[in-house]
């Protein structure tokens, strides 16, 4: 068996690239690894008061610290920021048009969504027309459909990068400053005004301006020890001030002990964690790089990386399940009290269990995430970028009130993604999946 491996590690070395930066691939991979085991920790699990959406960030104040390292969701925006732009930049090199480009992201990012919002529409239906409270499946629907709060905002992202790009290639760092201070001026209005509603521009604001952090990664403007040293440093420096002498919590993660939360909605605190995050993760490029020429490590990168959206998108479904499963059966002897000793402890144990319960849905599910190639000429462009504006509403719709409301269930936040991708031609009929 170990040949075996060996020999299929081997061969998948051998075929990468010598251009390829595995240390994209690897950091894509960690992240999704953190977010992932992150998610199983802080959301705790009562026998009593059932699901706990912060339990941990809630009851123990001295984890705040810790999500300044767990908190990685601007190592996605990094590595996406490096890809896209080595993406878009060859689609440019083989008279790609924008509408092309924008209809395979989508494809790649909208296809393995598909059965998730379908599974949890017939879930919100089922369970309610059982007979179970609305709230109660609600909050279900929340916790499971985290992950799209995410994805609604770097399908955001995506659909401005070209255009980021030129500014980037034009403007060099100061179209970074620039972005910067404007997601400052959007988050000081929503503070004064003390409406978070208005700080929902920096969605769009906050990851577009650090996703060219990755452009900057790739044009070798963040070569050498010097430059990402000083890159995490104004990082650190900027969030010491915005943390000790500015509003904000210390907490990179939404919790209920906080009057403001840095990330619902984003705040420009998230931008200065990603500079900290870049500037030391960095650091470690080259003994990385050294590191992922070992086949065994790269092969386990790529193997993470072909199913990293249904882990992602489905891990919390799985946890979610699991959850009200024991609590349906009263196993109080399998749910000890959230935060005490028994309950760190057992900690390893139920990652372990939740990891092979998702890796069994991965099996299932992973297969829509490779769809056949779309050989399709180009889409006019309003088709890819009305598809791309019903996912983005219906995930951050989904990601606040779930698939069920006080009415019952809201069945058309979870379809409105699926209709706009079939209906503007993101996906074809027989062609989701090899």
């Amino acid at each position: 068996m170990t040949t075996t491996r060996m020999s299929r590690a081997e061969k998948v070395d051998a075929a990468t690239p010598a251009s390829r930066n595995r240390v994209v691939d690897f950091l894509r991979a960690a992240a999704i690894t953190v977010v992932v085991l992150g998610h199983w920790t802080i959301i705790a699990v009562d026998a009593d008061g059932g699901i706990l959406p912060h339990g941990v960030l809630d009851g123990a104040a001295w984890t705040h610290p810790l999500t300044w390292v767990f908190q990685v969701m601007p190592i996605f925006f990094l590595v996406g920021g490096y890809s896209n732009a080595l993406s878009w930049r060859s689609a440019r090199r083989k008279d790609v048009g924008y509408a092309q480009w924008l209809r395979t992201r989508l494809r790649r990012l909208g296809i393995p969504l598909i059965p998730l919002l379908l599974a949890w529409l017939v879930i919100g239906v089922v369970a309610v027309a059982a007979g179970a409270p609305n709230a109660t499946v609600q909050l279900a629907s929340q916790m499971a459909l985290i992950p799209t709060w995410f994805l609604a905002a770097y399908l955001m992202v995506i659909l401005v990068a070209p255009p980021c790009l030129v500014l980037w290639e034009r403007f060099g760092w100061w179209s970074i400053i620039g972005g910067i201070a404007l997601a400052g001026a959007v988050d000081a209005l929503s503070l004064v005004a003390d409406q978070p509603l208005l700080g929902y521009p920096n969605y769009l604001l906050v990851w577009a301006a650090f996703h060219q952090v990755g452009y900057a990664w790739l044009d070798g403007r963040l070569a050498g020890s010097g430059r990402r040293l000083l890159l995490a440093a104004i990082g650190l420096v900027g969030l010491l001030l915005l943390v000790l002498v500015g509003p904000y919590p210390v907490s990179m993660i939404t919790s209920a002990a906080d009057e403001i939360s840095n990330s619902s909605p984003t705040r420009i605190t998230m931008a200065f964690l990603g500079m900290l995050q870049a500037g030391l993760v960095l650091l470690l490029e080259k003994p990385l790089t050294a590191l992922l020429r070992r086949p065994r490590l790269w092969f386990v990168t790529v193997l993470v990386n072909q199913r990293i959206m249904t882990w992602f998108l489905w891990h919390l479904t799985v946890m979610v399940g699991l959850a009200h499963l024991l609590l349906a059966v009263d196993a109080r002897a399998l749910l000890p009290e959230p935060l005490s000793g028994v309950w760190w402890a057992t900690r390893p144990l139920w990652a372990l269990v939740l990891l092979v319960l998702t890796g069994v849905v991965v099996l299932v599910m992973g297969r829509f995430e490779t769809p056949r190639a779309d050989e399709r000429p180009a889409p006019p462009l309003w088709k890819p970028i009305l598809a791309a504006v019903t996912v983005i509403a219906g995930l951050a719709v989904m990601a606040n009130v779930g698939v069920v409301g006080e009415s019952g269930v809201t069945w058309w936040w979870p379809l409105l993604p699926v209709v706009g991708m079939v209906v503007f031609g993101m996906v074809r009929a027989r062609s989701s999946s090899t």
